[in-house]
């Protein structure tokens, strides 16, 4: 079931996001899914591709089907000054900003049937006075992330080839890690994991495994004592709630092909756990995920490639992974 078109914003102007959104239309127009970009159209125009007459503004998302086959829809919010590519500025922080703002916001009210967002850099935003870490918690803030049998997002997934992982921690530093974990943030973690599983994946009974997160997984407390005193524990609270979680295992061995196969997400502790194997297995496409949210929420998972913007030799695969599995979600949802 769909309400309406997927809404995409289009990142930082100065990376390689216009580029890729332009060829990810390339590559949809014919079949779909269709979406709309909101951001600024002159930037999508000046796309190291050619573009010449194919971007039109739109008033309203209800436009954007109707004239996704022939033209890149833009919900026009421009920026407030020019962008070079290759050269991010905090000037462009809030319209960067609202862009996602109105994405949510559609998304809230239904209008669309999910956001898809192309990359941001942090930085500038910082320095204009961004105060979330990145997109997924902004994204918690503006959706006041939705309450699952007391659970709550938002988490962090992401998805590639057969594999998908989870993080418990996101974007903290490697020597405080420990310190944020405790026995409700991987119970937590667990329940949104299996919850969207089944909502949004369409897996009846779901299977987690568990990442230890010492090496050996602690060798029964002999290499550190996280896995005796907060990951064994989590996990048998989880399969009192009612989860078949499993572990923990040794991160190094939990991603063969062959252990793949015994579960349907690997919930890690902390970030390069969980993202070295996904980008091992499918540099190019790779999907993030935001579970938790009572909206849908995909983007692809790198950056902003400040390095090549404007060259014309960005890949848009993960971009293209992206909106297909927000389409995929948004129809198994009620």
């Amino acid at each position: 079931m769909r309400t309406g078109p997927l809404a995409l914003t289009l990142g930082d102007p100065a990376g390689i996001g216009p580029e890729i959104v332009v060829k990810a239309w390339r590559a949809l127009k014919d079949q779909g899914p269709a979406f709309f970009v909101v951001g600024d159209a002159r930037a999508v125009a000046s796309a190291p591709t050619s573009t010449a007459g194919l971007v039109r503004p739109i008033s309203s998302p209800t436009e954007a089907e109707g004239l996704f086959p022939t033209a890149i829809p833009v919900l026009d919010l421009p920026l407030r000054g020019p962008v070079v590519a290759g050269q991010p500025s905090p000037a462009a922080a809030p319209a960067i900003i609202q862009w996602i703002e109105t994405a949510a916001g559609l998304a809230l009210s239904k209008t669309v049937s999910g956001v898809v967002t192309a990359p941001i850099a942090k930085a500038p935003l910082y320095a204009a006075g961004f105060k979330f870490p990145g997109h997924t918690e902004f994204l918690g803030e503006l959706t006041a992330a939705a309450s699952y049998d007391g659970a709550r997002g938002p988490i962090m997934m992401l998805t590639a080839a057969d594999l998908r992982v989870t993080l418990v921690t996101v974007h903290e530093p490697l020597a405080q890690v420990s310190g944020k974990l405790d026995i409700q943030a991987v119970v937590n973690a667990g329940l949104v994991t299996a919850q969207a599983l089944r909502r949004d994946f369409g897996i009846d009974r779901p299977r987690l495994a568990v990442a230890g997160l010492n090496p050996h997984a602690g060798e029964s407390g002999s290499i550190g004592r996280e896995e005796v005193e907060i990951v064994e524990p989590a996990i048998r609270a989880l399969k009192d709630l009612g989860v078949d979680a499993r572990g923990p295992y040794p991160s190094d061995t939990l991603f063969p092909a062959e252990v793949r196969a015994t579960y349907d997400a690997a919930l890690c502790l902390y970030h390069d756990q969980a993202l070295i194997p996904i980008k091992m297995l499918d540099f190019w496409g790779g999907v993030n995920v935001t579970l938790g949210l009572p909206i849908v929420r995909t983007s692809p998972d790198h950056g902003t490639a400040f390095d090549i913007a404007g060259r014309g030799i960005a890949r848009p695969d993960s971009l293209i992974a992206a909106i297909r599995l927000a389409d995929e979600i948004a129809r198994r949802r009620p």
